[in-house]
């Protein structure tokens, strides 16, 4: 009986310990400080790439952004 309890005792502190370690809330992305967008636009959205970030605006466009320097790298227009 002993054993059995022991068994049992280790198997729970190994469950508990594996939910702990792989149940971690990952990180999240950087999000970039500042965001600089054409005059008179609103952001309305964000999303992230690997190396790209985008922002949809309230005009119907999405601006796609290098995530090192920050530089504008597309525009697209979103149509109907």
């Amino acid at each position: 009986m002993t054993v059995l309890t022991a068994t049992m005792i280790v198997g729970l502190v190994i469950v508990v310990g594996l939910l702990v370690t792989r149940l971690r809330t990952p990180a999240l992305p950087a999000i970039p400080d500042q965001i600089t967008l054409p005059g008179g636009v609103t952001a309305t959205a964000f999303t992230r790439g690997p190396d790209w970030y985008a922002i949809v605006t309230d005009d119907d466009r999405i601006l796609i952004y290098d995530a090192r320097t920050g530089a504008l790298r597309q525009e697209i227009a979103v149509t109907q």
